[in-house]
């Protein structure tokens, strides 16, 4: 390489460390003014806790992102051009990585600054009440510390959830660092019990029984059908079926009834076999028939079995694995036994029945806010948030409300209890400082 050419490289190069560095650190915070949270916005937006740990987050990649800027400036001038563009490359995928981190942080909190932030809120109340039910009968459980879902409101069919320390291809590995529930944009009233749905997925992973529940639930079809296949295909879908039972303990028959119109789509769809996660609409609902009967619930169970076979008829369509139908009324009482009712060791061997309850009572003071809020009254303020949900679902099945007034009724009397209600700007400002 000739004198002019090293020195043009030379020249190309610093101007390419100069556009680098002034790239470098730019998204290594986030708070309430960037976001656009204004004072109004305060009784909805996260706690300064989540705040908190994004910026934990953001901080540990700009330590990362300024240390291999250093090695940049430090070593250019003394480096094979080559080497020089692999250090450059380095720090981009750094900067990479917070441009990910950031992005996804902003788009979660910044619609608390939108006219969605009422309704986002009122589903956060409803999330931390799930957790709490947890916690009342197992203190020692969940971790003190550990965050409360954050909701935002994205496109999809349905709700969805990245657990808390799940490593999220979008942000390159990074792991998640409080749990996200996305709403649809659509779906953004507290009535609808598919939200509880996703707030079980939660739980399960933040209670440490993951894989403990596959490898049970897989165990226990291997020992009662003798047939590897379908160990597999209920191993699969396990957590599914784990969120669909823990949300009926959560919100107890109304949630089945909501989940069950959530899943009614037509018969090809129901009744077809697809390899994955979710289990075949058909048998996924006939779970939660079997566990209304489990839980004592048998006239709900009758109702939704009898209105969910009528609509599903395997006689007349299906395209369904033989095994996995015929297997059906077999393994259903096993597959419900196994994932609510026997004991873990993560859960200091007890069962998911004993750590969630759901009794009568519960569903006779969910009864009484159902006909509250059919007189044109909330509910009294000791039924919890999560007993609102399934209180307002009944209500809606009556014909007699108009769901958007019910839904503006639900998210003021939820967002009474957010937990940032009482911050001022200043004191939200200084916990993010401190």
């Amino acid at each position: 390489m000739g004198a002019k050419a090293i020195l043009e490289v030379s020249a190309f190069l610093r101007e390419r460390i100069i556009g680098l560095t002034a790239r470098a650190r730019r998204l290594s915070r986030i708070d309430y003014d960037s976001v656009g949270i204004r004072p109004q916005d305060l009784p909805f937006a996260p706690s300064p806790d989540h705040f908190k740990a994004a910026n934990d987050r953001l901080t540990s990649i700009d330590h990362e992102i300024a240390r291999r800027v250093r090695t940049v400036q430090r070593e250019w001038t003394s480096t094979r051009p080559q080497r020089v563009l692999i250090d450059i490359a380095l720090v981009e995928r750094e900067i990479d990585r917070a441009r990910r981190a950031f992005g996804m942080f902003f788009e979660v909190f910044s619609q608390r600054g939108s006219t969605y932030a009422p309704a986002l809120a009122a589903h956060d109340v409803i999330a931390r009440d799930c957790y709490d039910a947890v916690r009342q009968h197992a203190p020692r459980l969940l971790s003190g510390k550990a965050l409360a879902p954050v909701t935002y409101m994205e496109h999809g069919y349905s709700p969805a959830t990245m657990r808390r320390g799940v490593v999220l291809t979008r942000l390159l590995g990074e792991s998640n660092p409080f749990p996200v529930i996305r709403i649809p944009w659509d779906r953004d009233n507290p009535w609808e019990p598919v939200f509880v749905h996703e707030i079980a997925h939660n739980l399960q992973a933040d209670m440490g029984i993951w894989y403990e529940n596959k490898i049970a639930v897989t165990k226990r079809v291997m020992t009662v059908s003798g047939d590897p296949r379908l160990a597999v295909i209920y191993g699969r879908w396990h957590k599914e079926i784990f969120a669909d039972l823990a949300a009926m303990l959560l919100g107890g028959p109304a949630v089945a009834w909501g989940m069950a119109l959530f899943l009614a789509h037509p018969a090809p769809r129901a009744l077809t076999y697809r390899a994955g996660a979710h289990p075949t609409g058909f048998l996924r609902v006939l779970l939660l028939v079997e566990m209304l009967r489990r839980m004592g619930f048998t006239t709900d169970a009758t109702r939704l079995d009898r209105v969910w076979r009528t609509l599903y008829n395997p006689r007349r369509f299906h395209r369904l694995p033989e095994r996995l139908l015929r297997s059906t009324d077999k393994l259903m009482p096993h597959i419900v036994d196994e994932i609510a009712y026997q004991t873990r060791r993560n859960l200091a061997h007890r069962a998911l029945a004993d750590i969630i309850r759901f009794r009568r009572e519960d569903q006779d003071a969910i009864l009484a806010g159902k006909r509250h809020l059919v007189e044109g009254r909330l509910p009294d303020r000791s039924l919890p948030p999560r007993y609102l949900v399934s209180a307002a679902s009944y209500a809606l099945q009556t014909g007699r409300l108009q769901p958007r007034s019910l839904s503006t009724q639900l998210v003021g009397r939820l967002t009474e209890d957010h937990p940032s209600a009482p911050v001022t700007i200043s004191a939200a400002q200084a916990a993010l400082a401190s």
